[in-house]
């Protein structure tokens, strides 16, 4: 299955060991990493400018991140649906992957628990999904 992982849950998997970790883990071996180039910015921002992450610690994690992902440049919403446009972008990937989640620790992607058919879950519950694929 496809997965969006949100920037927060890939850096929470690189600087520590723990759910989101082993959740990065499980989703490479075992469904489809699905990223964009918004979200790769994004997370080398967040790493380099805030976290200061030394610059090669980060472009491994980025090589690592283009090596077992797959790529989308998502077509934008035609409207927002947060207040957050970085948000917004996250479901413009979810939505133009057909991924059968986005995993986030952002509260308000959170709240919205589901964006069009796309379940909009924790990286704890990632841990018990199990996708449903009908038209509800």
């Amino acid at each position: 299955m496809r997965v969006v992982l949100d920037t927060n849950v890939l850096v929470a998997a690189f600087i520590a060991r723990g759910v989101c970790a082993d959740l990065f883990e499980r989703v490479i071996a075992d469904h489809e990493l699905v990223l964009s180039p918004h979200l790769l910015d994004e997370f080398e921002r967040m790493m380099t400018a805030k976290l200061r992450f030394d610059q090669t610690r980060v472009e491994r994690a980025l090589a690592l991140f283009r090596r077992v992902g797959r790529i989308v440049t998502p077509e934008p919403l035609e409207e927002p649906v947060c207040r957050d446009g970085d948000d917004d972008a996250v479901l413009a990937l979810a939505r133009s992957a057909s991924a059968a989640c986005l995993v986030t620790g952002d509260d308000d992607l959170l709240v919205l628990g589901r964006f069009e058919r796309i379940p909009i879950i924790s990286p704890r519950a990632f841990l018990t999904f199990e996708p449903r694929y009908d038209d509800g």
